[in-house]
């Protein structure tokens, strides 16, 4: 018998405006309410770079959440719907770490109500090595669209 996986009735992955696939809440969520974990492999950073891209034809579309330890999750494997969770500077939701024993586990939170049917956002605030130029700002570009887009998703 194959194990199934659970699938949150929150929410829902469909295609978005904002960029492929997103995810959208099912009925309103309230302020507060824990959504989903963010699912994956554990690896290491080390690990994650030897592994991208994980598609060469969007080299900067990954599934990988790092962590603040200098690890990851990588959705890719094991990952769940959070990993079709969009970035937006002015997010609906925020991502916490929580201490799990021997591992770190990482759940969306509700930064606000939620109606039904509103797509779910948080900042990535990516954070890359080296000199953050305009053609590194643009491989990251946001297309989020809110009043106060800084242009980019990596944390600058």
């Amino acid at each position: 018998m194959s194990k199934k996986k659970k699938i949150s009735q929150l929410i829902q992955v469909k295609n978005s405006t904002i960029h492929g696939k997103g995810v959208f809440a099912l009925k309103d969520i309230p302020k507060g309410k824990q959504i989903i974990e963010y699912t994956g492999e554990h690896i290491s950073w080390a690990v994650a770079v030897d592994r991208h891209p994980h598609d060469p034809s969007q080299p900067n579309h990954t599934f990988y959440f790092g962590l603040e330890d200098g690890s990851a999750i990588d959705a890719k494997y094991g990952g769940n719907e959070a990993m079709w969770i969009n970035h937006s500077c002015k997010p609906n939701c925020k991502s916490l770490e929580e201490d799990a024993g021997k591992t770190t586990k990482v759940f969306l939170y509700a930064k606000k109500n939620i109606k039904a049917g509103e797509e779910l956002f948080y900042d990535y605030g990516l954070h890359i090595e080296g000199k953050i130029t305009i053609e590194i700002k643009k491989d990251y570009e946001c297309r989020c669209g809110s009043k106060k887009c800084r242009g980019t998703m990596l944390a600058c």
